[in-house]
C-alpha cells in the first residue's frame, strides 16, 4: 500500500493549490492518537490467547472518528496509520460532519468460531471503551467483518456505558437500527461517481473488467451489468474468468460461486452456466494479474492493494480505472497511466459511498428516523454527484489529476473547519 509519506508527498503539492500553509500540513501529516495493545481472548478450549489491535484516531477537526475495524491476520500500524488519514480526506472532500480514523485486529477469523469471533469482539471493544461514543468515535465494518460483528460492538457499549446508543457504530444489521442499502452503497457509489465521470469526459463506454467479488467488486458489478454495461470479467482470490463475447449473467456467476466456493469456471452468461465447455461462450480462465489488463472500456480494482503497479501500468488497456480498493495504483505509476490517456478515478472518490451512507445510518439513529432503500439512494446519488462535480471542475482548472484535486478540496474543507 502507498505509505504515510507518499499520501504527505500528495498533499504537500495540493497545499500549493488550495494556499493551505505548510504548517497546516505538518498538523495533519501526524495522528492524534495511537494505540497499539494486546488483548486476550478465552478461547473454546479454555485456553487464553492475545492478539495484537491497533487504533489510529488520526483527525477530528469535521466532527467525530470515523473509520472501520478490520480483522486481518496481516494488519499492521503503517497501514492503519495510512487508512485513517485517507478517510481523514476522504470525509472531508464529501463534506461529512467526520474526521477520520481506522483500527484492526490482528486475526485471521475464518480460524475461529463464532463464540471465539465474539469474544474477541467483545475484548477489543472493552479495550477501546474509552475512545468511542456517538460523538468521539464511530467505528464501522471494514475487512472481515460485518453487521453481525457491529451488532456486537453496539451490544457491548450498550453493556459498558448502560445506553443503547445505536448511533456508535454503523454497519449494524436492520434489526439494530441499521440502514437499507448499506451492503451495497460503497458499490452503488463507484457506479454513481463512474455515471459522472463519463458524462464530463464524453466517453463511450461498453465493456468491463473486475477484480474482486465481493461485497463491493459484486454490488458495481450488478448495478453496471443492470445498467446496460457487459461485464466480461470477474475474478476472487483464487482467480477469474473472461469471456470475448456476451455478457457475464453477475446473478448466476453469484449463485454458482456460492455453490462451489469460487469464480472460477462459472461461465453464466444469458442465464445459462457452463462449467465445464466454457468455449461455447468464447471464455478463458485469467488470473488476479491477467484480469487487469484485458482489452476493456472500464477496469475495476475492487479488492486487493498494490494491483497496478510500475511493472503492469505499461499494459493496462482500459479508457478509464474506477479504484474501488483502497491503494489499488501505486501513486509512482499514476503518470504513466496519465500519459497513456487513462483517466484515474481514485479511491478517495471511487469507494466514497461506503462512509457517505454510513453517515447516513449515524445520523438516523441520532434523529429516529428510517429511510428507504430509494431515499438512501438517491440521497447517496446526490452527494456522489455534487463531489465528484467539484472535483472534475478543480481537475480542469488547474489541469491536475483527478486524484490530486480530491486532496486539494479536501484540504480546503479541513483548513476551514480547524481553528489552526
Amino acid at each position: 500500500m502507498n505509505s504515510s509519506s507518499e499520501i504527505y508527498n500528495i498533499l504537500r503539492k495540493a497545499a500549493r493549490i488550495a494556499k493551505v500553509p505548510p504548517s497546516f500540513i505538518e498538523k495533519i501529516s501526524k495522528p492524534e492518537k495511537i494505540l497499539s495493545f494486546e488483548f486476550p481472548v478465552t478461547l473454546d478450549n479454555d485456553r487464553t490467547k492475545k492478539f495484537q489491535s491497533f487504533v489510529v484516531l488520526h483527525n477530528n477537526f469535521r466532527g467525530p472518528y470515523k473509520g472501520g475495524i478490520r480483522f486481518y491476520q496481516g494488519v499492521s500500524l503503517e497501514e492503519i496509520k495510512v487508512l485513517a488519514a485517507i478517510m481523514t480526506f476522504k470525509t472531508a472532500l464529501l463534506d461529512l460532519p467526520f474526521g477520520g480514523a481506522k483500527a484492526g485486529v490482528k486475526v485471521d477469523p475464518k480460524t475461529l468460531s463464532e463464540g471465539e469471533l465474539e469474544r474477541l469482539t467483545r475484548g477489543f471493544i472493552r479495550a477501546i471503551y474509552p475512545e468511542i461514543g456517538p460523538k468521539v468515535y464511530v467505528p464501522a465494518s471494514d475487512l472481515n467483518t460485518n453487521s453481525k460483528i457491529m451488532d456486537w460492538v453496539a451490544d457491548e457499549y450498550h453493556k459498558l456505558s448502560g445506553k443503547a446508543e445505536p448511533a456508535v457504530v454503523t454497519g449494524k444489521s436492520l434489526e439494530k437500527g441499521g440502514i437499507e442499502g448499506r451492503n451495497e452503497a460503497t458499490g452503488v457509489g463507484g457506479f454513481y461517481v463512474l455515471e459522472e465521470a463519463v458524462r464530463k469526459g464524453n466517453f463511450e463506454v461498453s465493456t468491463v473488467a473486475i477484480q474482486g467479488f465481493g461485497n463491493v467488486g459484486g454490488a458495481v458489478a450488478q448495478v453496471l451489468s443492470e445498467n446496460g454495461k457487459r461485464v466480461l470479467a470477474l475474478s476472487d482470490s483464487k482467480g477469474g474468468i473472461y469471456i470475448s463475447k456476451g455478457s457475464l449473467d453477475i446473478r448466476k456467476v453469484k449463485e454458482c460461486k456460492e455453490e462451489g466456493g469460487r469464480i472460477a469456471g462459472c461461465y453464466c452468461v444469458n442465464s445459462v452456466c457452463d462449467l465445464k465447455n466454457k468455449g461455447i461462450f468464447l471464455g478463458k480462465d485469467v488470473t488476479n494479474k491477467e484480469i487487469l489488463e484485458l482489452p476493456v472500456d472500464v477496469l475495476i480494482p475492487a479488492s486487493l492493494e498494490n494491483q497496478i503497479t510500475l511493472k503492469n501500468a505499461k499494459k493496462i488497456k482500459a479508457k478509464i480505472i474506477l479504484e474501488m480498493a483502497n491503494g489499488a495504483i501505486f501513486f509512482s505509476c499514476e503518470p504513466t497511466l496519465l500519459k497513456k490517456g487513462v483517466l484515474v478515478i481514485p479511491d478517495i472518490l471511487a469507494n466514497s459511498g461506503g462512509v457517505t451512507v454510513s453517515y447516513f445510518e449515524w445520523y438516523q439513529n441520532i434523529n429516529k428516523e428510517k429511510w428507504t432503500k430509494e431515499a438512501v439512494f438517491e440521497k447517496l446519488k446526490e452527494k456522489i454527484s455534487a463531489t465528484f462535480n467539484q472535483v472534475w471542475e478543480m481537475a480542469m482548472r488547474h489541469n491536475i489529476s483527478l486524484r490530486e484535486s480530491s486532496y486539494v478540496l479536501a484540504l480546503k474543507k479541513l483548513k476551514k473547519s480547524s481553528t489552526i
